[in-house]
């Protein structure tokens, strides 16, 4: 994919940089020479001198070719207007960080496919950790509707030696919860299980659930015993 950056601060460059690891063709867009050149010098992407809002340089940097665009400019008023722009440009994948909660309404309406609310998913994040230190990550979807939780499962679970399909048969184990990704070692590839997947000591589980169910689960993986 080609995809266009707005922005070379901290998360620009550090988008740059994954997306580069990840075979994608970059570009990064910004008013600032020392930025654009640490952008070609150390992470070897392509780098435009210049306002990421100016459709002349966007058009140099090739917004018509681009398969995806992340606005990551230091205002909101700039990022509504690059998205604005992509969008008139048939851009086909639009991403923009959001500062503030009020642009939410008009990022979509200007055409952003995804918006990410950079302040609330940093805070969600620190207080998940505190929360639940026992989980290794976690992620949101639907606005905090659905959470996926990556969960190991130590030696002394008394879940251990179980299928699935027993754990999704006790009354205990929520019922708006499902267990969707299983890691039997650290470096074995992620796999889809099934119903006769059974958990071993020392795996890893993804597991998809509400928001109010994430304690009842945890709980039922890591201390009771089915």
């Amino acid at each position: 994919m080609y995809v266009l950056i707005g922005g070379a601060g901290v998360i620009g460059m550090s988008l740059a940089q994954t997306l580069v690891n990840l075979g994608h063709t970059v570009a990064v867009l910004d008013v600032s020479p020392n930025a654009c050149r640490y952008a070609r010098e150390q992470l070897g992407v392509m780098a435009f001198e210049g306002s990421a809002v100016n459709t002349e340089m966007l058009l140099e940097a090739g917004i018509r070719k681009a398969d995806a665009i992340a606005a990551v400019l230091r205002e909101d008023a700039l990022n509504l207007a690059m998205v604005t722009l992509a969008k008139h440009y048939g851009v086909p994948q639009i991403v923009v960080r959001m500062r503030h909660r009020d642009f939410a309404e008009p990022y979509r309406i200007a055409g952003a496919t995804t918006v990410v609310n950079a302040i609330d998913l940093a805070v969600s994040t620190m207080a998940n950790a505190i929360e639940y230190p026992q989980v290794e990550s976690m992620m949101h979807f639907e606005q905090g509707q659905i959470e996926v939780v990556k969960l190991s499962i130590p030696p002394s679970c008394s879940v251990v030696g179980y299928s699935l399909a027993q754990i999704a048969q006790d009354s205990r184990f929520p019922v708006d919860s499902l267990i969707i990704g299983y890691q039997q070692h650290q470096h074995d590839k992620l796999v889809i299980p099934n119903g006769n997947t059974v958990l071993e000591a020392g795996s890893t589980i993804l597991m998809v659930t509400k928001p109010g169910s994430i304690h009842q689960a945890v709980d039922f993986i890591e201390g009771c015993s089915p």
